[in-house]
């Protein structure tokens, strides 16, 4: 009996997720490095996709509890954006159906660009409702950063349609008359407040890609505003913009010089 070649072997494997397929067996006993090598990998791609799923169940521990207790319009609320000198903070509200499927969803600062831009199309295609609101620079001067979030959030949670019933947020405490729960480190234990961090996440990081066409000396599409040794070289050397907040050090001791 002729032998398949690898590349057969190859397309096959991205067809099989059972362990036990006797296609695995009989290739496991193949002494050529080749298909040993494939099957290494195939394995590897099935201990992720095994890991991912049962970070998934974990992550609906909250949702699920809640949906035990009567609530279906569960909402996850999360910002970005707190820590840069310049650009808006952005917030997200999410309500995710009962049979979402987010493999691989997790905080957003802990998935590559990649990973993220796949999530974000696949949650506006499950989502039953996303909202996201914005606060500008100038208007986080105004406020504090502090407010700044508070407010993005209540105003993601406002413009949801359905409304919510019940609130999951991330360390933060909302003025509403909706019950409410704040996770430390929700983003990590929540699929809904993961994926309000995932799409806050990718629009703050499109409209500061935006920016750097219009200022590119600054590298926005590098740093996304954070303080880093590029940007601050930049603010002394450039000055400050409109899209910087004043009202954090080092801009500010810039704009008193």
């Amino acid at each position: 009996m002729k032998k398949e070649t690898i590349s057969e072997i190859e397309a096959q494997l991205h067809e099989i997720e059972d362990e036990n397929d006797p296609r695995i067996i009989t290739w496991t006993e193949d002494s050529r490095k080749g298909v040993q090598s494939l099957l290494k990998r195939w394995k590897k791609r099935q201990d992720k996709k095994r890991h991912q799923e049962e970070k998934h169940i974990e992550m609906l521990m909250y949702e699920q509890r809640l949906r035990k207790e009567g609530y279906h319009y569960i909402a996850g609320i999360d910002e970005v954006g707190r820590g840069p000198l310049a650009g808006p903070v952005v917030s997200c509200a999410v309500i995710l159906p009962e049979n979402a499927n987010l493999l691989g969803l997790t905080d957003s600062k802990q998935l590559s660009i990649e990973e993220r831009n796949r999530l974000y199309e696949q949650i506006y295609e499950q989502a039953l409702a996303v909202s996201v609101s914005w606060v500008t620079a100038e208007e986080i001067d105004e406020m504090n950063i502090y407010q700044a979030s508070k407010y993005a959030m209540e105003q993601a949670v406002a413009s949801l349609d359905p409304k919510p019933e019940y609130l999951l947020t991330d360390a933060m405490t909302l003025s509403t008359n909706l019950p409410q729960q704040s996770l430390i480190k929700g983003d990590a234990l929540s699929l809904s407040i993961a994926a309000a961090s995932v799409v806050a996440k990718v629009e703050r990081d499109q409209y500061m890609s935006e920016l750097a066409s219009i200022y590119p000396a600054y590298g926005f599409e590098r740093h996304m505003g954070y303080p880093t040794e590029m940007h601050v070289n930049a603010l002394k050397t450039y000055g400050v913009i409109k899209e910087h907040r004043r009202s954090f050090a080092p801009v500010k001791d810039i704009v008193s010089q």
